[in-house]
């Protein structure tokens, strides 16, 4: 008899969830890997719009668009359809943009609409990606810019961009200094639980 006759609907679930994490563990290292390849914004979002819809459940049926900077990056055949989840993500200048992602038919309600809840927590991450790198590029583009200027020749446009930075790099060490103040602390006690063979292979 075929042995896949025996595999139980609860192992088929958990097989089916951990396939769909690890498309989206891929999904997040891909749009890493194409982050700190240094491209321009425009080149950067249009690469990573293309790895969105195979982290999806159904990645067939899926099409994706990023918004930003008055400009649209759309993934293959896209089209608007009425199955969709939006993400925004702002940058340190305040400026906002946006991450759809569209069924084009119809599927089975899930945690949000047709949508997973690991999916909304994945939109959420790569837009985070995307903003802690658009602020770094145009961190690097300020700091390329700025010279500092006698005071007869300080300007509105350069108090901005001084403003800026500044902003950039206090969000930076704001960030940075979360790590600092944890360190005094230790960890004294690890609760593990396990069933009787793990517990016996761990204590032996």
């Amino acid at each position: 008899m075929d042995s896949r006759n025996h595999i139980s609907p609860e192992f088929s679930r958990l097989l089916h969830e951990q396939r769909e994490r690890l498309k989206e563990l891929g999904c997040i290292n891909q749009t890493t890997y194409i982050l700190k390849e240094g491209k321009p914004i425009e080149e950067t979002l249009q690469q990573i719009v293309l790895l969105l819809p195979a982290a999806w459940q159904y990645p067939e049926f899926t099409v994706a668009r990023i918004s930003f900077m008055n400009k649209n990056f759309e993934s293959l055949d896209f089209r608007e359809t009425e199955w969709k989840m939006v993400q925004e993500f702002n940058t340190i200048d305040d400026e906002t943009g946006i991450i759809e992602i569209f069924y084009t038919k119809e599927f089975r309600e899930e945690k949000e609409g047709p949508f997973l809840k690991e999916e909304r927590d994945l939109i959420q991450n790569i837009a985070s990606l995307i903003t802690g790198y658009v602020n770094s590029y145009k961190a690097r583009d300020l700091i390329r810019t700025s010279n500092i200027p006698k005071k007869e020749d300080i300007d509105l446009t350069n108090i901005s961009s001084k403003k800026l930075l500044q902003k950039f790099l206090d969000r930076h060490n704001a960030e940075r200094d979360v790590f600092h103040d944890l360190q005094p602390f230790k960890v004294k006690e690890i609760l593990l639980v396990a069933n009787l063979y793990d517990a016996y292979s761990i204590e032996g």
